[in-house]
C-alpha cells in the first residue's frame, strides 16, 4: 500500500515582546517538493495583512480544490468531456461556536460540458467526487456541494 505523506514547513520571526497587539502575524510556508513559497498573514481581523492568504483562506481553498480534481478524475473515468469548472467557495468564521471554527464549507459550482452530456449524469459524478474528496472526509465542518451543468 502506498503511504502518501505531506510536510511542510512554516517560519516566522519578530518578538512577542510588545504583547499580543505588537507581534506581526505575516509567516511564509513551503510544502516540498514544491518550489512555491506561500506568504501567510492573519484575517485582517486578527491584526493580519490583507494581501496575504490566512489559514482560514487555505482549508476553503483546499476543499474547493480537492473537489475539482476528485470531479476531474471521475468524469474522466466516466468518459464525461468536462471543458471548464469554476467554483466560489465561501465560508465564515463561527466565533459563537464551542471552540470557535470555520462554518460550514459551500463549494458554488458551475461545470461546463460538451453538448449533449446528460446533466443528471455530471451532477452524480459530483456527488461521487464529493465522497471521495480527501479534504472534505478529513474535515470537522460539512463542505456543501452545489453544481451547476451548462453546455456550450
Amino acid at each position: 500500500m502506498d503511504t502518501h505523506t505531506y510536510r511542510t514547513h512554516l517560519h516566522w520571526d519578530g518578538s512577542t515582546a510588545d504583547g499580543v497587539r505588537g507581534y506581526s502575524r505575516d509567516h511564509t510556508a513551503v510544502a516540498p517538493p514544491a518550489a512555491a513559497r506561500v506568504d501567510l498573514s492573519a484575517d485582517p481581523a486578527f491584526r493580519g495583512d490583507p494581501d496575504r492568504l490566512n489559514p482560514e483562506q487555505l482549508v476553503v481553498m483546499a476543499a474547493s480544490s480537492c473537489q475539482m480534481l476528485s470531479f476531474l478524475g471521475a468524469a474522466a473515468r466516466a468518459g464525461v468531456t468536462v471543458l471548464g469548472y469554476d467554483d466560489e467557495a465561501s465560508s465564515h468564521l463561527d466565533l459563537t461556536a464551542e471552540p470557535a471554527r470555520l462554518a460550514a464549507i459551500r463549494l458554488r459550482v458551475t461545470v461546463t460540458v460538451a453538448a449533449g452530456t446528460d446533466p443528471a449524469r455530471v451532477r452524480e459524478i459530483a456527488e461521487r467526487a464529493h465522497r471521495s474528496c480527501y479534504v472534505a472526509n478529513s474535515l470537522s465542518v460539512p463542505v456543501e456541494v452545489a453544481t451547476t451543468v451548462v453546455t456550450p
